[in-house]
């Protein structure tokens, strides 16, 4: 790597391996998924050992690095480094992420998630470039994460992602019928698990998440006809590159 990811949370996908039916069906929920517009992949599966993940991360990074689609990986900064994924994502109550960013370098993709406005004002006293992308939530009680914490609602999103210094991506049981509403709150994106994981078309649940953020940013009609291209302002369900990484930046963000 040469250069920090930047990644377009338009259409966060968070992995669920109970719900995709084990590793397999993960590989084939995400292979589906991308191609209906995911723009993002996390790999969280937190009852796994760590042999097993890295197993499920290595064969998502041969599936999605030719895709130009990136990988985060959910708490576990070891498995992003061991699987050479473009990052990681933390919480709270996991490896703080100063000491994350160490360990990840200065070129992929570290993830924090907050939810109160405290939480989302102390990023600014950071040192620059530590934190790329926000995850905001949960807004809808959720049954995925077992350690959530209480549901914040859409009002109280608005309130953290305007407290926010980085660019934010709500989660927490959210579907398609919500992209209006998480984009009038200020989110940049969806990160969705139950409404692409498990369910009987990933490609399609996936199409309809994306066509809904490309009509709310004027990207696309209620048909879902593209205007635009594959970065955040366009249409994330816009033909892929068949080689190379998108959405690379040109130096660190700040």
């Amino acid at each position: 790597m040469s250069a920090r990811i930047r990644l377009d949370p338009s259409v966060y996908l968070v992995t669920d391996t109970r719900q995709c039916g084990g590793p397999a069906g993960v590989v084939a929920t995400v292979g589906a998924a991308v191609d209906g517009g995911v723009t993002a992949v996390q790999l969280r599966d937190p009852a796994a050992s760590t042999r097993e993940l890295v197993d499920l991360g290595r064969a998502l990074v041969t599936l999605l690095r030719p895709l130009g689609v990136p990988l985060i990986v959910d708490d576990r900064v070891d498995v992003a480094l061991a699987i050479d994924a473009d990052g990681a994502h933390v919480g709270q109550r996991d490896l703080d992420p100063v000491s994350a960013r160490r360990l990840l370098g200065p070129d992929r993709h570290l993830g924090l998630s907050v939810s109160t406005p405290e939480e989302a004002r102390a990023v600014a006293d950071l040192p620059a470039g530590t934190v790329d992308l926000l995850g905001v939530g949960p807004v809808r009680p959720t049954l995925t994460k077992t350690d959530a914490r209480a549901a914040i609602g859409f009002a109280r999103l608005g309130v953290v992602t305007a407290a926010a210094p980085l660019p934010c991506v709500a989660i927490g049981g959210l579907r398609a019928a919500d992209v209006a509403a998480l984009h009038g709150a200020g989110a940049a994106g969806s990160a969705v698990v139950s409404a692409v994981c498990g369910r009987p078309d990933p490609e399609a649940a996936a199409r309809e998440i994306a066509r809904a953020w490309a009509a709310v940013r004027g990207g696309a009609d209620a048909s879902g006809s593209s205007q635009g291209g594959s970065g955040p302002g366009g249409d994330p369900t816009a033909e892929r590159a068949p080689s190379g990484r998108l959405g690379v930046s040109a130096g660190p963000a700040a």
